[in-house]
C-alpha cells in the first residue's frame, strides 16, 4: 500500500492540473472542452514550443484567452533542464509568456531536486514574482524534492510518472506538514478500473492537484500529456466529489 502521510487527505476537494496539450490547432476540441463551464480545473500550462516560442501565436492566444475568461489559470511553460538552463534565456521566455498570452503564472518544468540547486531556484522564482507580482509558481520535480523547495513556489509536482510506479509509491514525510493544495501528482497509464484507487492514494498522499491518464509513454517515445485521457468525463464527474475508502 502506499505510505499514508496523513489523514488529511481525505475530504480535500481535488482539481486538475492540464501538465500541456498538444498544440490548439492539432488538438481544438480538447482545448475547447477544457474551456467548458465547471469542468474542475486548478490550471492549464500552455506550452506553444518548448516554451514561448519565438513570436505570438494567435491559435494559442485565442485558446488561452478562452480559458482565461472562464476563470482558469493559464500557466506558462518554462523548461530549467534540470538547472542547466541558462537565467536569460529563461527570463526571456517568461516575458514573452507574460507578453504574448497573458499567463497567471509558471510551471517550471525539469526542476531541480538538490538542496545545491535551491538558491539558483530561488533566485529564478524571486525575478519571476517581480515582473509579475501575481504569479502562481509551480515547480515540476517530478518527485520530491529537497524541502526547502516547497518554501518557494505555490506548489510543487512531486509525483510525475506511471501507474505502475504511482501505486506503490510513498509521500516524503516532511509533505504531511503542508496542506494537500500545496503537491500535484502526475500519473499515465491508469487503467479506467483503477481511477477511483488512484484518487485515494493522491488523497492520502496530500496531493490536490491531479493529472490522471490512461495514456502511456510508450517506454520514452511518447509524451502522455499531450492527448485528453479515453476516460476524460468519467475523471471530470469523480474530481472533487471526494472517494471513500
Amino acid at each position: 500500500m502506499p505510505h499514508l502521510t496523513s489523514t488529511t487527505g481525505t475530504g480535500v476537494r481535488t482539481a486538475l492540473g492540464i501538465p500541456g496539450y498538444a498544440h490548439p490547432l492539432v488538438a481544438p476540441a480538447q482545448w475547447a472542452e477544457l474551456a467548458r463551464p465547471g469542468t474542475p480545473l486548478d490550471w492549464v500550462v500552455l506550452d506553444v514550443a518548448a516554451g514561448p516560442d519565438t513570436r505570438p501565436d494567435p491559435h494559442c492566444l485565442e485558446a488561452a484567452g478562452r480559458l482565461r475568461a472562464t476563470g482558469v489559470r493559464v500557466l506558462g511553460h518554462l523548461d530549467l533542464t534540470y538547472g542547466a538552463r541558462a537565467f536569460g534565456d529563461l527570463l526571456s521566455d517568461a516575458h514573452h509568456h507574460l507578453d504574448w498570452y497573458g499567463v497567471d503564472g509558471f510551471l517550471l518544468d525539469r526542476c531541480p531536486s538538490e538542496r545545491t540547486a535551491l538558491p539558483e531556484v530561488r533566485r529564478a522564482i524571486t525575478t519571476l514574482r517581480a515582473i509579475s507580482d501575481t504569479a502562481h509558481i509551480v515547480l515540476g520535480h517530478g518527485r520530491h524534492p529537497h524541502p526547502g523547495y516547497a518554501e518557494n513556489a505555490d506548489q510543487l509536482v512531486t509525483f510525475s510518472g506511471s501507474w505502475s510506479d504511482y501505486r506503490w509509491s510513498q509521500a516524503a514525510e516532511w509533505t504531511a506538514d503542508y496542506p494537500p493544495d500545496r503537491f500535484c501528482h502526475f500519473v499515465h497509464g491508469v487503467p479506467r478500473a483503477h481511477l477511483d484507487e488512484a484518487l485515494r492514494i493522491a488523497r492520502w498522499q496530500g496531493a490536490a492537484t491531479i493529472y490522471f491518464t490512461d495514456r502511456t509513454d510508450r517506454d520514452g517515445r511518447a509524451d502522455p500529456w499531450e492527448t485528453m485521457p479515453g476516460y476524460w468525463d468519467d475523471i471530470v464527474s469523480r474530481v472533487g466529489t471526494g472517494v471513500s475508502e
